[in-house]
């Protein structure tokens, strides 16, 4: 029988053990309720002064800035966690659906304002494309089988040995997801209209891939886009950081802000002490939910490490990014919550990503504005914004150049939305490869984790438990599943469940 390693109760340990967290990011969270729930003693450290990593928001002259996630996909997963802890999101943040869920600017006179409604969105595929509305459902009903065995099974094993997948039910499930095809070419089986194919493709910038690489699984992404929908919780993305820190704590785990993991101490192969600068804490176990190269490359000596830096520079990166948080002092109509824009050649872009990396002369990117939605991130009567552009990580981060894409990408928006911005910005802040680095120790700058290729997906991924430290283990996006949200809140409960097994108290899910 297959053992799949999520979370769930289990009788209380006798002994309390001790296990240090090392990140307050989705995964580290996540992971600190489910060991505080299982009756460990947990310690979060957490190098910034707040806590959330990459989800961390921000606030300047009256306006809140989320930091980086501004996408709520997968709304099952949140649900599927608080109800481990007799929650539910709703007890936590007031979650709002999006319509339309984003729009998608072609050029000065073509926006389409993706629907909510799945029947909506094969009237605007019917429209483009001759027989486009039933070839999306078809490419839907199979996205939805996907996200199924996807969510339900796959996503869930901690992938340390092959035999994870030698179940009858398990190998069914892979042989039908189409791993080795492509999502380009899975795409093109469909759809010929490259309008409609952006809409399709475009998920996989958040998988940190180009659709090339990306394997055609993951048009399970489309599944969660089409007909889980694009949601927003009230106050900012934050508002789920708030309620995983507000359950850890109230299950009786420990958050440190601004205390910095600098080295964990190992004897005899175990893990015995995380040191900080000033203060040092015992345990049974660790858990690096920071990022894995920094973890493994910075905070162990030599002989623990797993993987060599050679490994790591030999990894495909998803993304970096550079992004801007504009305080605007007036409301502008012609821009929706989510605004995708891509006037420009998608291929082109990730061209310079992935293929041959620099800077973009012609970039995509995306525009986002919650106070379309929540009049509680902006002062009244101004607006809140974040534009982000991805690009690739490792590349020279000069002010020069933060300065020479703000113009440029100011300017396509005010040209393509006919709205006067510049002439109305209060607030204005950029971030990019240093700031990733520094805040977060992001190998490279990256901003996603690791990218989720062929070659590194599953078992090919960095591994959940160290084979030289017995008692390390990882979370996080560069690890299995993969990056975003809902994969990073999965990840921390996988790694629980190992940590827990390697206790020998915990019951364990069939």
């Amino acid at each position: 029988m297959l053992l799949a390693f999520i979370y769930e109760s289990s009788e209380p340990y006798m002994e309390k053990k001790t296990i240090i967290i090392i990140g307050s990011g989705f995964a580290g969270l996540a992971a600190a309720c489910c060991l505080a729930k299982e009756g460990f003693r947990v310690h979060i450290l957490e190098k910034n002064a707040a806590p959330g990593g990459r989800a961390r928001q921000f606030e300047a002259k009256g306006f809140s800035f989320d930091m980086g996630p501004s996408w709520y996909w997968m709304p099952d997963v949140f649900e599927n966690f608080f109800s481990k802890f007799n929650y539910s999101p709703k007890d936590f943040f007031e979650l709002k659906r999006l319509s339309p869920s984003y729009s998608v600017i072609f050029s000065k006179d073509e926006k389409w304002d993706i629907p909510c409604s799945f029947e909506a969105i094969k009237e605007l595929f019917e429209k483009q494309e001759s027989g486009g509305g039933l070839k999306l459902e078809e490419y839907i009903q199979d996205a939805r089988h996907k996200y199924e065995v996807g969510m339900k099974d796959l996503v869930h094993q901690p992938c340390l040995s092959a035999y994870e997948f030698l179940d009858y039910r398990m190998l069914k499930g892979l042989f039908s997801l189409n791993l080795f095809g492509s999502l380009k070419k899975h795409a093109r089986k469909h759809f010929k209209n490259n309008k409609l194919l952006n809409i399709i493709e475009f998920p996989s910038l958040f998988l940190g891939a180009s659709p090339e690489k990306t394997p055609a699984l993951y048009s399970m992404m489309n599944y969660a886009d089409m007909i889980g929908g694009t949601w927003y919780p009230k106050g900012g993305m934050v508002k789920i950081i708030d309620a995983l820190c507000s359950l850890a704590q109230e299950l009786g785990a420990t958050i440190h802000l601004n205390t910095e993991a600098r080295r964990i101490e190992v004897i005899n192969n175990r893990a015995v002490c995380v040191h900080t600068a000033n203060e040092s804490f015992a345990c049974d176990a660790v858990l690096g939910a920071a990022d894995y190269q920094h973890v493994e490359q910075k905070l162990l000596s030599a002989p623990y490490r797993q993987y060599s830096q050679t490994y790591w520079n030999s990894r495909t990166l998803a993304p970096s990014a550079l992004i801007f948080y504009l305080g605007v002092n007036k409301k502008l109509d012609n821009l929706q919550h989510h605004t995708l824009f891509f006037d420009k050649e998608l291929t082109a872009h990730t061209e310079t990503i992935y293929s041959k990396p620099r800077w973009p002369e012609a970039p995509l990117f995306y525009l986002c504005c919650p106070s379309r939605t929540d009049d509680t991130v902006a002062p009244a009567g101004m607006e809140n914004l974040f534009i982000l552009m991805p690009a690739a990580p490792d590349l020279e981060d000069s002010g020069e150049i933060r300065n020479r894409y703000f113009g440029m990408l100011l300017s396509r928006i005010e040209e393509l939305t006919g709205e006067n911005i510049s002439d109305h910005i209060v607030y204005k802040r950029s971030y990019a490869h240093k700031n990733f680095i520094t805040d977060y120790n992001a190998f490279k700058g990256n901003a996603y984790g690791l990218a989720n290729t062929l070659g590194q997906t599953a078992l090919l991924k960095p591994r959940l438990k160290s084979k030289y430290v017995d008692n390390l283990f990882f979370a996080g996006q560069l690890t299995v599943p993969g990056p975003g949200m809902p994969p990073a809140l999965i990840s921390g409960q996988i790694t629980a469940g190992l940590i827990a097994k390697a206790f020998q108290k915990t019951k364990v899910k069939a």
